[in-house]
């Protein structure tokens, strides 16, 4: 999967990164629900086991345009683990307390502890995407936010904080396909908004701001993914994957009891 890792320095260009892409894997669907499967199970018992050591955390950041899959990886990818372990954290328009603070503010008070796994849907990459694209701060400003960043994720790395950054990348003809199914289907209606096609006309500009920070804000401590996500069953494979990969790179152990054992008999 390091196929789709964006090497730090990296100038990326996303047209040339094919969305519908499925690597070696030639299997099709049903193959891959039945890797993904053998991934899942793994991803638990990786997740029990960072929980039980509570000594490494995660962060998984997840980031894409509208439709792109997030809530689907959420619900897909960590179908399973144990949810005393893992959170998911959503950003939404800031709130006025939050508005009051530096950006990263709201940011960092939701980042993992440890033994525990955090998944952000959206992130503070936002202060550097919907900020820009819409004009809500001047450029001089949202420009200095890429160092800002990468400093903010070492000073989370440096203090044991593993970080995977996942773009999850779809074209335009797929989400149009996902905007209408919202339309067409009863039960996907309340997902559909018309801010949603607003966001759609701005496509290149999105781009834009992606390429930008992809290129600007992957790094050894923290590094972005491009995931081919047209297809979904792939886009959790490949997550999937290098999310196992990462966690047994830690090589965890359970702890040790404080007291021995030997000898003891339940009656």
């Amino acid at each position: 999967m390091k196929r789709y890792l964006v090497k730090p320095g990296e100038k990326v260009d996303l047209s040339k990164w094919d969305p519908s892409d499925t690597g070696d894997f030639k299997g099709g669907k049903k193959e891959g629900f039945a890797e993904i499967a053998k991934l899942n199970e793994k991803l638990e018992a990786l997740q029990e086991l960072l929980y039980a050591e509570h000594k490494h955390k995660v962060l998984v950041v997840l980031q894409a345009m509208d439709t792109g899959g997030k809530d689907g990886v959420i619900r897909r990818v960590f179908d399973g683990v144990n949810p005393q372990g893992v959170r998911v954290a959503s950003f939404k328009i800031p709130t006025q307390e939050e508005l009051d603070h530096d950006y990263l503010w709201r940011v960092h008070k939701v980042t993992p502890g440890s033994g525990q796994m955090v998944i952000f849907n959206r992130s503070h990459y936002e202060d550097v995407l919907v900020v820009r694209v819409h004009n809500l701060v001047p450029s001089d400003v949202w420009k200095k936010r890429f160092d800002q960043i990468n400093q903010f994720e070492r000073l989370l790395a440096e203090n044991g904080t593993t970080i995977i950054k996942f773009y999850l990348h779809i074209n335009l003809d797929e989400q149009k396909e996902r905007l209408q199914a919202r339309l067409d289907e009863p039960d996907k209606n309340w997902k559909f908004s018309l801010g949603d096609l607003k966001e759609r006309k701005l496509w290149p500009d999105y781009m834009q701001a992606y390429e930008e920070v992809l290129s600007k804000t992957s790094t050894n401590h923290a590094p972005w993914y491009i995931v081919p996500a047209n297809r979904k069953w792939y886009r959790d494979l490949v997550i999937s994957s290098i999310l196992v990969d990462t966690l047994e790179s830690l090589k965890m152990e359970f702890p040790k009891s404080e007291e021995s054992l030997d000898g003891i008999m339940i009656e």
